[in-house]
């Protein structure tokens, strides 16, 4: 099956799977969604939620975070991993929208990553999500079953990134990504394939798969 199919076939089997796809993080706002994004580092969406469900209620934006103390931030987010560095991180990324940008996020790839613990990868997430820019956050998700699949031959995310827009029409990328997030997550397992299940199986190309 050449790209072009494959990429039609995901789109519209995933799509009837999982046909309100979005970011499984809870949010109300670009800030929100930056500290869930860096919080999730190393660490499940689920534990995330159950972090924030308690953070937002104490610090919903940046201006309340920015007066926080370190240690009682520390405090909240104790049982992440990386909790010592995220903290220091939320409490200058706070400070430093608070100063600069009135409290809100900026929105552009440079400036989000200019900010402390933001990295491509959560640059790109925010960029989606909260103001609906066509590109593609590649998580090993999103990285293992784009290589299982086929639709790219790489190593590293970036590679996996370039490879992924150079592909998808711009108009479905956001809601590709979160097919390939949620693929992987509940059914394109690492370990082992939920490949009986798969609704894509046409169109991949992983030679392993579970019978």
């Amino acid at each position: 099956m050449n790209t072009s199919d494959k990429i039609i076939l995901i789109n519209q089997a995933l799509g009837a799977r999982y046909p309100f796809p979005k970011s499984e993080l809870r949010y109300s706002t670009p800030f929100q969604l930056l500290v869930a994004t860096i919080l999730a580092a190393q660490a499940t969406d689920k534990k995330v939620n159950m972090i924030t469900t308690v953070l937002f209620t104490t610090c919903p934006d940046a201006e309340h975070m920015s007066r926080m103390e370190l240690d009682a931030l520390k405090k909240i987010i104790r049982s992440i991993n990386y909790y010592n560095n995220k903290a220091k991180n939320l409490l200058a990324v706070s400070k430093i929208l608070t100063e600069s940008y009135g409290g809100e996020v900026p929105h552009t790839r440079e400036e989000l990553e200019s900010l402390p613990g933001v990295g491509r990868k959560t640059a790109n997430v925010v960029l989606s999500n909260a103001f609906g820019q066509p590109v593609m956050a590649v998580d090993t998700h999103v990285h293992r079953v784009s290589n299982r699949v086929g639709l790219a031959k790489t190593d590293k995310p970036r590679d996996t990134e370039d490879a992924l827009i150079a592909i998808i029409p711009a108009e479905l990328v956001i809601n590709f990504h979160h097919y390939l997030v949620l693929h992987g997550r509940y059914t394109c397992k690492a370990r082992k394939p939920l490949c009986p299940e798969c609704p894509i199986v046409p169109a991949c190309d992983y030679p392993d798969k579970t019978a």
